[in-house]
């Protein structure tokens, strides 16, 4: 039990790698608590499903790019478990795609806030309870390499993420430690909706390993780098894309 008595806090934690996460780090001990924005059937699920294996979770809805919602999350976090010891900031998405030259500056601003200022202001409110621990980040392999087409904004905004977990890195060490997750084609909704099935096929082709990654890869992932098992790892953003992208 590698997380016995610490609290995670898990964004985006009703569906897909959030909930993985969510029942991965619940599975090695940590009592667990999850935001969801529109999922609250998958993050019932979640939060039922580690009771049921003999764990503590409660998921709270919010909307993280309000400084509000975001306090009164971290704030119920500590009432139900005291503390705060590891923050997964995994909420986030592409929105929609669409080319530089026909965005808005609202559509901008959005896919900035859902993405970047959600994971600023987690951060903020989760380290005014944090004395020890870890934060992980979900960055993306768009952050790498700019993303697919029309994924501008999104790709911009993960390129933050990543540089912030550098940033954090330094200067909340070696109290907490800061890494990211750099995701490629992870089988999940984000991609049935904004990927074609057709580039999941060419991805499953093309990939050495010959699959598309599976949500509970993304989630080993995250548990090592919130566990002591990766101690001397700070500030890394870590590919996981199964051989497509080297950096």
């Amino acid at each position: 039990m590698k997380l016995q008595g610490k609290t995670a806090i898990v964004t985006g934690g009703g569906r897909d790698i959030g909930a993985a996460v969510a029942k991965k780090l619940a599975s090695e001990g940590a009592n667990i608590a999850i935001n969801y924005f529109s999922s609250s059937t998958g993050a019932e699920e979640t939060v039922a499903e580690i009771i049921a294996a003999g764990g503590n979770a409660i998921a709270v809805q919010g909307d993280l790019t309000k400084a509000d919602e975001v306090k009164a999350f971290v704030d119920k976090t500590v009432a139900e478990f005291g503390g705060v010891d590891i923050l997964v900031n995994n909420a986030g998405g592409l929105v929609k795609r669409e080319k530089i030259a026909e965005t808005s500056l609202e559509h901008w601003q959005n896919v900035m806030d859902v993405n970047l200022t959600s994971t600023f202001m987690m951060t903020n409110a989760a380290l005014q309870q944090m004395k020890n621990g870890a934060i992980v980040n979900l960055a993306s392999q768009a952050g790498r390499d700019g993303g697919g087409p029309g994924a501008v904004p999104y790709a911009t905004s993960k390129g933050a993420v990543m540089t912030m977990t550098r940033g954090l890195a330094k200067e909340l060490g070696p109290e907490i430690r800061v890494n990211a997750l750099c995701p490629g084609m992870i089988d999940t909704d984000f991609h049935n909706v904004h990927t074609p099935d057709a580039g999941r096929r060419g991805f499953e082709a093309a990939a050495p390993v010959k699959r598309q990654g599976h949500v509970d890869d993304a989630a080993n992932l995250v548990l090592f780098l919130a566990c002591d098992d990766s101690a001397f790892i700070n500030g890394a953003n870590i590919d996981i894309n199964g051989g497509m992208l080297f950096s």
